[in-house]
């Protein structure tokens, strides 16, 4: 399923390679106000961003299977994640699934409250959603260089301005 045209690539700022991918996805959902750990994504093979549109993919070598152990909920990536980002939501995403009691169910939207509460809200293409704290899906940033964390200047101040 290719939904990434040459059109599309055109308009965009796009990436190869796993670490600069990883870089730029969680320097976007920071800039985007979003947890930084929302996309915990293994061998990334591209990445991109239309800013006029707030369209974003990322592309995998394969399935990613997660658990946000602060929640206990499973959570796979596909190959191919989609989505338009715009300020504390994603929306029209594609690619994610969780797991629900024994189903596993697909997931198409996600936003912070506003005004905030501390929570995040998963939405699912037939209305259901369930709210977590935003905490559950915040990672920790190494400390390189001196003691900043690489690439994602602002992203520690940004979790830091939280926990105030």
């Amino acid at each position: 399923m290719a939904l990434i045209t040459d059109e599309i690539r055109a308009q965009a700022e796009f990436y190869r390679g796993d670490e600069i991918c990883q870089e730029k996805s969680r320097f976007l959902l920071t800039e985007m106000g979003l947890p930084n750990g929302l996309l915990p994504l293994k061998d990334i093979e591209e990445c991109g961003y239309v800013k006029e549109t707030g369209f974003v993919w990322l592309k995998q070598k394969k399935k990613v299977d997660h658990k946000f152990e602060k929640i206990g909920k499973p959570v796979t990536y596909a190959p191919e994640i989609t989505a338009h980002v715009e300020h504390g939501k994603i929306k029209k995403l594609t690619g994610v699934k969780t797991k629900e009691l024994l189903v596993w169910v697909t997931l198409c939207d996600i936003y912070l409250d506003d005004p905030p509460t501390g929570k995040i809200t998963f939405k699912t293409p037939s209305g259901l959603f369930r709210s977590f704290p935003v905490s559950a899906f915040e990672i920790e940033e190494p400390a390189k260089n001196g003691g900043k964390a690489k690439g994602v200047e602002g992203a520690s101040a940004a979790v830091e301005v939280k926990e105030v």
